[in-house]
C-alpha cells in the first residue's frame, strides 16, 4: 500500500482522483480561491536596504498554492503519510496534487506546477520555504525576521529575498519542527531556544512575546564539504606560511584559544585546527549545538540541555567541562566558552590534558584573556587577580584571532603565543599579523600575513618533543620574510 503502485492503487485509503474529488467539494474556504483576500506583503522601506534576490512569486501564486494545500491536508492522512519514507511520500503528496489541479482546472506551465508541487512537499515534509536556501553551499546565514522578511548572507554580503511564509503561525511551525528533532522545545513560556539541524547547522530561534513581529529564526548554515587550511590558504584567509605554523600548532599539542567577533569563522577554524589531531587520541567535544566536524574515529560528542517545563534538568557547560574529567579525554575541545566553564577548562589544560581547544568572543588576544578572567570572576571564584593570570599563562599556548574583515571576507589576523607574566601583567608576542594594504577596483581589501621576526617561540621545545622544531623553524623563516 505504501510503496510504489499503480494508477488503481489507493492513496492513504483512496485514490488519488477520489481523493482529490473530496477535496474539489470542499466547503468554499478551499473551492473560492477567488474570495480569499491577498496575503499582506511586507511595507517596503523608502530606502532599500539590501538587493533582493530569488524568484519573484505573486500574490495569485500564494491564493492557488493556498487553495491546493488547504485540499490537500483536509484529503490525507498525516500519521500514514509519516510512516512512508520521503521518496514515497512526495510521490503519494505530488499524484493528490496533480489530480487537485486538474479538478480545479488551475492554469499554469509545466514549470509553475513543479514549483508548486516542490514548494507544497517542502511545506508538509521539510522546512518549507527554507529548503531551497538550505540546499544552497554558497549560503552562510539564513535570518528570518517574521513571515515575510528572510536575509541570507552571500560571500560576506547580506541580501533580502523574495522568500516569505505563509503567515506567522506557519513559521513558528516550522520553527518548532526544527528544535523538536533535537529534543527542545519554543513557546511562550519558553520562548528562546538553540538547536541544530540534522545536518549540524546551528539554530536560534526567539518567538513571541519577546520578538514583536513574529518568529525570529538564524541559521548558521553547515557545509556540506568539510574545510581544511588549504581551502583557508586558498580563500585568501591565511598565507600558506601562516598555515604551515598553524599546523606544527595543532600537531605539536599546543592549548589554543580561538578569539573573534560574531561570524568572524572561529568554528571553522576550529574544525580546521582538530584536522592535526591523531587518529589514536580520544577527543571529548562540549557544545551548545553540537557543529563541530570531527573526523577522528575515537570522538565522543556531548551537547548541553535546557530545563524541562518544570525548571528541571538543566545540564550547562560547566557540568558536561567537568564530566569530562572523568571519561578519560586526550583533548578536550569547548565549541564555544562563555562563562564559569573558563576555570575548568584551564583546569583540564593544565592538568595533562595537552592540544585542547575552544573559542571564545573577543576583538584582540589581549581582550581574549580579560575576557576569561571576568568569566572566572564571575563565576564565583574568590581566586586573587594574580593567581587566575597564572592559570591562564599556564594553560593557553597559543591564541589565533580570526575576524570578519569591513568588505565581508574572513581572515586570521594574528597568531599570538602567551609567554609569561611579569608581576600582574601577562606578556603575549606576535608571531604572524595581518596587515591591510589597500582594495581593488572591487572594494574588496588586500592585504598580507607577515611575521614580525620570532624565530623561536616559546613553545619551541614543545615542538621539539614531537620532531617538528625543523618544520616550525622552517615555516617561521618564510612567514618572516
Amino acid at each position: 500500500m505504501f510503496g510504489k503502485r499503480t494508477t488503481s492503487e489507493p492513496a492513504f485509503g483512496k485514490t488519488p482522483a477520489s481523493a482529490a474529488r473530496e477535496a474539489a467539494n470542499a466547503p468554499p474556504r478551499i473551492a473560492a480561491a477567488a474570495s480569499q483576500p491577498a496575503p499582506q506583503t511586507a511595507p517596503q522601506a523608502s530606502k532599500p536596504v539590501a538587493r533582493v534576490v530569488a524568484d519573484s512569486r505573486s500574490d495569485d501564486y500564494y491564493q492557488i498554492k493556498s487553495t491546493i494545500f488547504n485540499a490537500l491536508i483536509d484529503t490525507i492522512d498525516l500519521a500514514q503519510l509519516a510512516q512512508l519514507d520521503p521518496d514515497s511520500a512526495r510521490e503519494e503528496i505530488r499524484d493528490i496534487v496533480n489530480e487537485i489541479i486538474s479538478i480545479k482546472a488551475v492554469v499554469m506551465s509545466i514549470a509553475e506546477q513543479e514549483h508548486l508541487l516542490q514548494d507544497i512537499c517542502n511545506d508538509v515534509l521539510g522546512y518549507g520555504p527554507l529548503e531551497p536556501l538550505l540546499a544552497r553551499d554558497d549560503i552562510a546565514d539564513i535570518m528570518v525576521n517574521g513571515a515575510n522578511r528572510v536575509f541570507i548572507e552571500v560571500a560576506g554580503k547580506v541580501q533580502l529575498t523574495n522568500i516569505r511564509f505563509r503567515d506567522n503561525a506557519q513559521l513558528m511551525n516550522i520553527c518548532q519542527r526544527i528544535v523538536s528533532q533535537v529534543g527542545r522545545r519554543v513557546d511562550e513560556s519558553s520562548p528562546i531556544c538553540d538547536a541544530r539541524l540534522l545536518d549540524g547547522s546551528r539554530v536560534n530561534v526567539i518567538g513571541p512575546p519577546l520578538s514583536l513581529d513574529g518568529p525570529t529564526l538564524t541559521i548558521r548554515k553547515f557545509k556540506k564539504d568539510k574545510l581544511t587550511l588549504d581551502d583557508l590558504v586558498k580563500f585568501g584567509s591565511v598565507s600558506a606560511d601562516a598555515a604551515r605554523v598553524l599546523q606544527v600548532i595543532g600537531r605539536c599539542r599546543c592549548n589554543v584559544l580561538i578569539s573573534g567577533g560574531t561570524g568572524s569563522g572561529k568554528t571553522t577554524l576550529l574544525n580546521c585546527m582538530t584536522a592535526y589531531i591523531d587518529t589514536e587520541e580520544r577527543v571529548i567535544t562540549c557544545e551548545d549545538a553540537a557543529e563541530l566536524q570531527l573526523q577522528q574515529p575515537h570522538v565522543v560528542r556531548l551537547e548541553t540541555r535546557p530545563p524541562n517545563l518544570e525548571g528541571q534538568g538543566m545540564i550547562s557547560m560547566r557540568d558536561l567541562v567537568r564530566n569530562c574529567l572523568r571519561m578519560r579525554p586526550e583533548r578536550i575541545i569547548v565549541g564555544e566558552v562563555r562563562g564559569p566553564e573558563a576555570f575548568d577548562l584551564l583546569q583540564a589544560m593544565n592538568t595533562g590534558h595537552d592540544g585542547s581547544m575552544g573559542t571564545l568572543h573577543a576583538n584582540s588576544p589581549r581582550e581574549a584573556m580579560g575576557r576569561l578572567e571576568s568569566m572566572i570572576t564571575m563565576g564565583g571564584f574568590s581566586l586573587p587577580m594574580k593567581t587566575i593570570r597564572e592559570m591562564i599563562v599556564g594553560s593557553i599556548d597559543v591564541i589565533i584571532q580570526a575576524e570578519r574583515m569591513r568588505d565581508g571576507s574572513r581572515r586570521i589576523t594574528k597568531i599570538t603565543e602567551v609567554v609569561g607574566t611579569e608581576g600582574e601583567v601577562v606578556i603575549t608576542q606576535d608571531l604572524v599579523t595581518y596587515e591591510v594594504t589597500g582594495e581593488d577596483e572591487t572594494g574588496r581589501l588586500k592585504g598580507k600575513h607577515m611575521g614580525t621576526g620570532i624565530v623561536r617561540p616559546n613553545f619551541w621545545e614543545r615542538a621539539r618533543y614531537y620532531n617538528l622544531e625543523r618544520e616550525l623553524a622552517d615555516a617561521l623563516d618564510k612567514v618572516n620574510q
